[in-house]
């Protein structure tokens, strides 16, 4: 026979202080984006991001190395252009990480137990896609911070080239005379248009992303899908400027089609709202054609924090 032995260690309410809704709202972001790098995570979960963000930063730093030996400020990759020309690994990162934030939870069914706290619904949607679109953010934001100090130790005297855009007669957008600012206020400016367009990338990919893979609750079909719908849409938006420049000579439905494009989306903002440089194959023209671009985005990520909420909500009841 054995003794047993019951201890009374009797029961205390929480006498603490409440940390409250910033607090919960602050963790849960600080949790997604860690877990967007896989930090905290086994090994295998950091070799995707942390791969994909060295590779983000190899062609800034060679930009860097040719501006020093070449002394050409035309070798120098523009700052608004490096996300779209980056676009497909952007892309693997958007795909690859984007189900470790929405679906995880989904997946093992976890949801009701954050909600079994007092944790907002809206809060726990707003954690998950900042943290997304702040690591998104930094995948972009280095590499243009990167061309902007090696622009500037390398030569300051020839910085961030600017070539004027012009339409001609056809209605088509040409490059027009290259210019180089004149100071460090210029090319600083460009470099925060620069950021700021990295941003709205971050907003329209974040969203875009995090829909996509809340209703793929499996990993590698949340990666299929989102890799898939970028490339359907790049697909067809690319067909489509295709027929309505060589087949029609329609330039306006060519630059219109690019708001079916997430990158051709936030490129058209760029270049009419910052007056940035064309990087995408047409845009509309016209400060009306940002102002419409900037509602679409704008669109995008209002309607995916509204879905995000609705289904965390289903999930959290069930």
């Amino acid at each position: 026979m054995t003794t047993s032995t019951i201890h009374d260690i009797g029961y205390r309410h929480y006498d603490g202080r409440r940390l409250g809704r910033a607090y919960v709202l602050r963790s849960q972001y600080v949790h997604n984006l860690r877990a967007a790098f896989g930090l905290g995570r086994p090994a295998r979960a950091k070799v995707m991001p942390f791969l994909l963000s060295a590779v983000m930063l190899l062609p800034a730093a060679a930009s860097v190395a040719i501006l020093g030996f070449t002394k050409e400020p035309n070798a120098l990759i523009r700052y608004a252009a490096y996300a779209y020309t980056m676009q497909v690994v952007v892309a693997i990162f958007l795909a690859t990480q984007a189900p470790v934030i929405a679906s995880r939870e989904l997946r093992f069914h976890s949801v009701p137990l954050y909600f079994s706290r007092p944790v907002g619904h809206l809060d726990f949607v707003l954690a998950k896609f900042g943290a997304f679109v702040t690591a998104l953010f930094i995948l972009l934001s280095v590499p243009v911070t990167l061309l902007y100090v090696g622009a500037l130790v390398t030569r300051p005297d020839k910085m961030q080239p600017v070539m004027e855009t012009v339409v001609d007669d056809s209605g088509e957008m040409v490059p027009g005379e290259v210019k180089k600012p004149d100071s460090l206020v210029d090319h600083t400016l460009h470099y925060f248009g620069g950021l700021a367009g990295c941003l709205l990338f971050a907003l329209v990919l974040a969203a875009i992303g995090l829909v996509i893979a809340a209703f793929t609750t499996r990993r590698g079909l949340g990666v299929a899908a989102v890799i898939a719908v970028y490339m359907i849409s790049s697909t067809i938006v690319v067909i489509v400027q295709g027929i309505a420049e060589t087949e029609a000579n329609n330039f306006t439905v060519s630059g219109w089609a690019g708001l079916f494009s997430p990158f051709n989306l936030v490129d058209i903002v760029q270049v009419r709202l910052l007056g940035a440089q064309l990087t995408a194959p047409a845009a509309p023209s016209g400060v009306m054609g940002g102002l419409v671009a900037l509602a679409v985005c704008a669109a995008l990520v209002a309607g995916s924090i509204a879905v995000l909420y609705r289904r965390f909500r289903k999930a959290g009841l069930s």
